[in-house]
Formats: structure tokens, sequence, C-alpha cells
């Protein structure tokens, strides 16, 4: 029960007060730390076997600082307790999400075509400039769904089964491989073990996610898309993720997209529909009727165990 109520306190902190301002934010501190264990770590040119153990090295180095929330677990219950909130807190990015899709569906409203492609340049990492309506609010819609797993409900997941720890583990895990799992020249074998970490830490939350997509939309659907879908798609947690909740929202996501420079046919999945702006919107309320779903079985779960 400590624990749901931990997870509900959190979701409320983050729904009212936003991720913290920049300058004081965990993860900035923990980017400089990474950027400084690469420094210490990296060497090149070198044989592709000893750049993925020295990767493999600096992964594990990079993330000691997770290693002092362990010391929450010896405090007195109710610094425990604050201390696990703020933990989960400073984790969780449920309404950072919301506010970037919000903007690019007020700058899609407004029909400023160029400031909607300049706003979810902040959320996707393809390249945007070309891009046409139809582009952002699909681009939009994906980003959401797929961040709705990294940035939320991983954490809780973690932090359910290993308290604040496995929720800091793995929120420094999954920003380590957002700065090192690029495969290009420098970090494809660097980055290899960053990047192998994140997929394994994601494997079981991205499905329990994709899961309640499904449950809270069109199911038949999003479990169709899902099983015919997914195989098809780069990431092995992202594509159960992103096609199960396109087909919970019966929206036809995907498609080709410009990545450095170069067009990628990446496959459509998901429903009939060709998103409107105001399914950016649905997105958004998907992600927060699944948080819910996932409080009231904590809560039920917690009830039940005391």
């Amino acid at each position: 029960m400590a624990f749901a109520l931990a997870v509900l306190v959190a979701v409320i902190l983050d729904y009212c007060l936003g991720e913290p301002r920049n300058a004081y934010h965990p993860l900035v501190f923990f980017g400089r730390w990474v950027a400084f264990s690469e420094k210490v770590f990296w060497r090149y040119p070198q044989f592709p076997w000893r750049q993925k153990l020295v990767g493999l090295m600096a992964c594990l180095f990079a993330l000691l600082p997770s290693s002092a929330a362990l010391l929450i677990e010896n405090l007195p219950a109710l610094p425990k307790a604050l201390c696990s909130v703020a933990v989960l807190y400073f984790c969780i990015g449920a309404r950072s999400l919301q506010r970037h899709a919000v903007a690019v569906y007020q700058a899609l409203l407004s029909k400023e075509l160029p400031l909607a492609r300049e706003r979810v340049g902040h959320i996707v990492s393809r390249q945007t400039q070309h891009m046409n309506d139809a582009d952002v609010r699909r681009a939009a819609i994906e980003s959401v769904l797929e961040n709705g797993a990294d940035a939320v409900f991983a954490p809780i997941f973690w932090f359910v089964l290993l308290g604040p720890f496995g929720a800091l583990f793995y929120r420094f895990a999954n920003t380590l491989d957002a700065m090192w799992g690029y495969k290009n020249e420098r970090y494809l074998y660097f980055g290899w073990a960053a990047a192998r970490l994140d997929d394994l830490l994601n494997w079981l939350p991205a499905r329990l996610t994709a899961f309640s997509y499904a449950l809270l939309g069109n199911t038949p659907q999003a479990f169709l898309a899902w099983q015919r879908q997914a195989p098809l798609l780069e990431s092995p947690n992202g594509g159960p993720v992103m096609t199960a909740g396109a087909g919970a929202l019966n929206l036809r996501l995907g498609g080709p997209a410009f990545y450095h420079g170069q067009l990628k046919n990446k496959p459509w999945f998901g429903g009939q529909k060709d998103p409107e702006n105001h399914d950016i919107e649905l997105a958004v309320c998907l992600i927060y009727k699944t948080l819910g779903l996932w409080i009231i079985l904590l809560l039920a779960l917690g009830a039940l165990l005391n």
C-alpha cells in the first residue's frame, strides 16, 4: 500500500508542478556525469569487441550515482516515504509530455505549421523541416505513446519492484541510452551496452503498457495491430507500445520519415483513421487513463496484501 500511495502522490506532484526547472533537474547533473564518464573511458580507434567492453565498463561507472537511492531504505518511516515520493516525482514526466504535445496541438490549431514543426522537433528524433500537418500529427502522437512507456510507466514499474533505487536506476539507464545509444561511428560499439541495458529494462514495462493501452481503447484493433505490426518496427519495445496504442485509438500512424538526411520507409501501423488535431489530445488522455488504471490496480493490490 505504501508504494501505491507513493505513486499516487508522485503523479499528483508531477501533474501540479511539472518537471523541475532544467538547472535543478537531477538529470541535468547526471548528463554532466555521463559526459565526464565518456571522457574517462572513450578510446578511439579500437576493435569492436574492445569498444563494447570499454563501453560496458563506462556504462556501469556512469550508473553508479543511482546507488545513492539505496540509502533511502535505511531512513525512518516518514523521511523514507518523503524521499521515495521525491525520487519517483523526479523520474516520471507525464506532465512534461502533455505540455509538449499540447504545444504542438495549439500550433496546428493556429495553422502555424513552421511553429508546429519546431515544437514537434523537441520530442522526436526525425527531421521536421519538410513535414506537412499530417506528418506532424503522426509524429506527435507516436512520441506521446512511446514516451508514455519510457517516461511514465517504466519508472513506476521499477519503483514498485525495487523501490526508489529501481526508479532512479531505470531513469539513468534510459538517459544513458539517449546519450550513447546511437548507431553511428562513435557509439555503435561503445554505446552497445547502454542500448542493450535499456532494451532489457524496458522489455516487460513496455508490454504492460501496450496491454494497458489495448484494454482502454479499441481492444480488438489494438491487439491485432500489436500481433501483426509490432515485429515490423525497429524497436523491440517501442513496436508493441506504438502499435497497440495506435490500434487502441484506431489511428493510422507510421509511414516514411526523414532521419539524418535519409528517407526511411517505415511501415504504416495501427488502425484505419488518419489522425486529426484533436487526436493528439486523445493520445495524452490515453496516457492519463493508463496512469489511473495502474494506480487503481496498485491500490487494490496493496489493500489485498495488507
